[in-house]
């Protein structure tokens, strides 16, 4: 299975004017899911965000089209989060994703990756509406993934640091290509995982991390391996002071 980051390799812009040029023949087939688990094919007709290149959304399909690689070749791209939770000790939760996930399934990742949805109150054109969008869809998910209640991680605590755009295959199939927003959030919280959507949970130091990372039997999600070798050691170093400086970033991070 490959998990290479991908440099983005688009011709022609996705705006609401191409999206029908670009994707005239969409395959709305289930074939793809055969032999996968059910809850899981279930969750696949979730609707995503779909975004031009700017991060303003232009349009909504379910996830099963967003990650298929036929689509993503051709340039569709919907936004994500990720969730980065620390305790009190500065330790970060890491989650090991069940083995019934589609895309991606047994690496271990951060807290929570997901896709805010076509939905009222997860969306938005606008950075900050979209920001508290994402805030929003962050909740429901770690509730839905690790039992995390709302009342542990409030909306207010949620650090937006920046937005990442990146492409990865997981396998023949299926794959990601989004708009990715990173949230800090510092909490203690109870957990009781999902195991349908997560296998293991873990909390690390910086160096319990790297010794992760330097495991060759341990397989981790791209993007979270992206997010680490370039930005999370340096964020996370600054959590507890300094951390202002890397907030609300304006720029999307293209990688």
């Amino acid at each position: 299975m490959s998990t290479t980051t991908t440099i983005l390799t688009q011709t022609v812009p996705i705006t609401a004017q191409s999206i029908l040029q670009l994707f005239p023949d969409i395959d709305t087939s289930s074939a793809e899911l055969d032999g996968h688990d059910e809850e899981q094919i279930r969750l696949m007709d979730e609707v995503c965000i779909v975004l031009d290149e700017d991060d303003k959304p232009i349009g909504n399909f379910s996830k099963k089209i967003c990650h298929l690689m036929t689509n993503i070749d051709k340039g569709l791209l919907h936004r994500a989060f990720s969730v980065f939770l620390f305790n009190s000790k500065n330790e970060l939760l890491l989650q090991q994703r069940a083995a019934e996930k589609i895309t991606f399934p047994d690496m271990w990742t951060n807290t929570c990756c997901s896709h805010p949805l076509g939905i009222p109150g997860e969306g938005g054109a606008e950075l900050q509406e979209a920001v508290m969008g994402v805030k929003r869809a962050a909740q429901r998910k770690l509730d839905h993934e690790l039992g995390i209640k709302a009342a542990q991680v409030p909306i207010e605590n949620f650090n937006f640091l920046t937005r990442i755009h990146y492409k990865a295959p997981s396998d023949g199939k299926w794959g990601e290509h989004e708009i990715d927003y990173i949230l800090f959030i510092k909490a203690d919280v109870d957990i009781e995982p999902n195991f349908n959507e997560v296998r293991d949970t873990t909390y690390v130091t910086v160096d319990g991390l790297k010794t992760m990372f330097n495991d060759p039997a341990l397989k981790f999600t791209p993007w979270f391996k992206l997010i680490c070798h370039s930005l999370l050691f340096e964020w996370w170093e600054h959590l507890d002071e300094g951390l202002e400086k890397y907030l609300n970033e304006q720029q999307i991070r293209r990688m």
